[in-house]
């Protein structure tokens, strides 16, 4: 019982030692409301519209930056040696392959680690519609091309590279797209420049056969370049750069960049 009275008399006290601030409080809000009553209504209804409109901005872009996706497409023909990139080491791909790593930042010390969730998309044709799974949460591409075997390959890894840059969720999302020459350590390997060219003129043909087809054969979402000029890869509205690589010897480096520059903060 005691007890009990101690309770209450250290309750009372408490009470006691919080009146004043109750009775600030209730003053604080009697002149508060004296104060918005002054205000005209529609003054007031604007400042309550403009607060929560400021308020849903920004907490959209907190939502959006977190949101940013961490997603690397690689993809290009059978061959190309995009799977070598992956995993550092020969292995024939047929389904697409995920895995996340973290890019290390021993070249740039300002830089902090990053994970980033890499896609390996089998080059075979049958298998590419699952291209488009990957492609909506993607924050970059990178397109890998056999520097060795170019040539024989051109068309074939233009016409996909086409493909690719005239989807509505790349064009629409500017999402960037590495092409990436790899085995560049090869003597006999074409330079980054001759691909880059050798590519430009065969997706200038593409568009340009591909327009003479009638609207409703068109698969593609949206045409490439501008009319009556030759294509280039500057005239994309994503950027396409491109750069040289060597899986087997780990001469990644251009490519780790690029990874960067989609996944950064």
């Amino acid at each position: 019982m005691e007890g009990l009275e101690q309770w209450k008399d250290q309750l009372e006290q408490l009470k006691s030692q919080l009146e004043p601030w109750k009775n600030q409080l209730e003053k604080c809000l009697h002149e508060a409301i004296e104060y918005l009553n002054q205000i005209p209504p529609v003054q007031l209804y604007a400042a309550i519209a403009v607060l929560l409109i400021s308020t849903l901005l920004l907490l959209s872009i907190r939502l959006f930056k977190r949101a940013k996706s961490n997603t690397i497409i690689l993809t290009g023909l059978s061959g190309s040696g995009k799977t070598v990139l992956f995993y550092q080491g020969t292995i024939t791909s047929m389904e697409p392959n995920e895995s996340t790593i973290v890019l290390n930042s021993d070249s740039n010390k300002k830089r902090k680690s990053k994970p980033v969730h890499i896609v390996d998309i089998p080059g075979h044709s049958r298998l590419r519609p699952k291209l488009d799974e990957f492609l909506p949460r993607a924050a970059g591409i990178v397109f890998v091309v056999d520097s060795l075997e170019f040539l024989p390959n051109c068309r074939l890894a233009s016409e996909y590279l086409y493909d690719i840059l005239t989807k509505a969720s790349v064009v629409k999302k500017k999402i960037p797209v590495l092409i990436c020459c790899n085995k560049n350590d090869k003597v006999t390997a074409h330079t980054k420049e001759f691909i880059r060219k050798q590519m430009e003129k065969e997706i200038d043909k593409l568009r340009a056969s591909r327009s003479a087809i009638t609207a409703a054969d068109i698969s593609n979402d949206f045409t490439l370049g501008v009319p009556e000029e030759p294509f280039t890869f500057s005239q994309c509205r994503n950027k396409v750069t491109v750069a040289e690589s060597s899986g087997l010897t780990g001469e990644v480096g251009q490519v780790e960049q690029f990874i960067w520059e989609c996944v950064k903060p």
